[in-house]
């Protein structure tokens, strides 16, 4: 699984903040947050948006506030610390102040399945992070899918886990000019009928595959004289 794109940082980075608002609201629309463009637009502004639950508005300002996160810190370890932190960012005044970038210690229910995830485990999340994360024969754009759906997966967290997921996946993505990955808004019936089937089998290679056909955004550079 190549690489799709090869940028510099400065590059995928200028890519992300042209198209920010943009992702914000796919990523708040795949998590069940029903937005349109012109109001994740008005929010990212600053504006005022009438009819508008106020939870909404929130978990739209904490994704911009959580992308802002990933862009402006280079140096930030790819580790639990900076998923917990991300996690604090997405859903700060959505959760209890207590369930705030702390793995959940009740059980959750997944929509459109029976399959319910373990309790997750602080010392399991590290080892799988850091097992993934040095697999030398994978390229990093591969690395960032694979990490992307095993903590979407584990549920580490009461709520907000595919956003904290996409985001810890991204921050890999954009720190090594690999793209942003990002689900279309006409993908995402698919991509949950296929992320369902991969929580119930543990079997990743078929999502795993099609967000790498589907799901990543860039641009190609051309370098000739």
């Amino acid at each position: 699984m190549e690489n799709k794109f090869n940028l510099t940082r400065e590059q995928n980075i200028f890519i992300a903040k042209r198209n920010i608002v943009d992702y914000i609201w796919k990523s708040a629309n795949l998590e069940g947050i029903g937005v349109t463009y012109p109001e994740t637009q008005a929010i990212y502004d600053g504006g005022i948006v009438n009819g508008l639950t106020v939870d909404k508005i929130i978990a739209i300002n904490n994704l911009k506030y959580a992308w802002e996160f990933i862009l402006e810190n280079k140096d930030i370890d790819y580790d639990y610390k900076t998923l917990c932190h991300i996690h604090k960012l997405v859903a700060d005044k959505l959760v209890l102040d207590q369930e705030l970038g702390r793995i959940r210690t009740t059980p959750v229910n997944i929509g459109g399945t029976s399959w319910k995830p373990q309790f997750p485990i602080e010392s399991q999340i590290k080892e799988e992070l850091e097992s993934l994360l040095n697999q030398e024969n994978k390229t990093k754009t591969e690395i960032a899918i694979e990490i992307m759906l095993s903590v979407m997966r584990r549920q580490m967290f009461i709520d907000g886990n595919k956003r904290v997921a996409m985001l810890f996946a991204n921050k890999i993505m954009i720190d090594n000019g690999c793209g942003i990955i990002t689900i279309a808004q006409e993908n995402q019936e698919t991509f949950y009928e296929k992320l369902i089937k991969y929580y119930e089998t543990g079997d990743m290679q078929d999502l795993k595959q099609w967000i790498y056909d589907t799901s990543i955004d860039g641009i190609e550079l051309n370098n000739h004289e």
